[in-house]
């Protein structure tokens, strides 16, 4: 686990970058588990799964049953979906990790935060890693 300074203004910045598309890219190649250049809804539940979104609470196991879980992952899904075909391509997970990282930049805002980052190729790991380079070439 690592702590990392950011802001809205180096996400959003990041977004606009070639970097964050390389990035971006890499992990939907990495969630196609059968390589067919689709994300099915198992293989997006899956690493909906991996990530817990609601199955901790401040390091507190909540229960939930399985029809919670399976609505929302269906509904996270059919958020990526955006053509309704039933699987998430490229283009559409590109175009919906983009919504969420300029979402988390509008939260964000432009006061600089302090974030433990659980994962090391979090997507915010990366943002702040391309500021800290841009920074270190002046």
């Amino acid at each position: 686990m690592g702590v990392i300074i950011i802001d809205g203004y180096t996400v959003r910045h990041f977004v606009d970058d070639e970097e964050f598309q390389k990035n971006v890219d890499e992990r939907f190649a990495s969630l196609d588990l059968n390589g067919d250049g689709v994300l099915s809804r198992s293989e997006l539940r899956k690493a909906f799964e991996r990530l817990r979104l609601i199955e901790a609470h401040y390091g507190i196991d909540v229960v939930t049953t399985p029809e919670q879980l399976t609505a929302l992952y269906d509904s996270l899904f059919d958020r990526f979906d955006c053509d309704r075909s039933g699987t998430v391509d490229l283009q559409e997970f590109r175009s919906e990790m983009k919504q969420i990282m300029l979402a988390i930049a509008d939260g964000l805002g432009a006061a600089p935060i302090q974030i433990a980052i659980d994962e090391g190729n979090s997507l915010l790991q990366k943002a702040a890693d391309l500021e800290a380079q841009k920074i270190a070439a002046v």
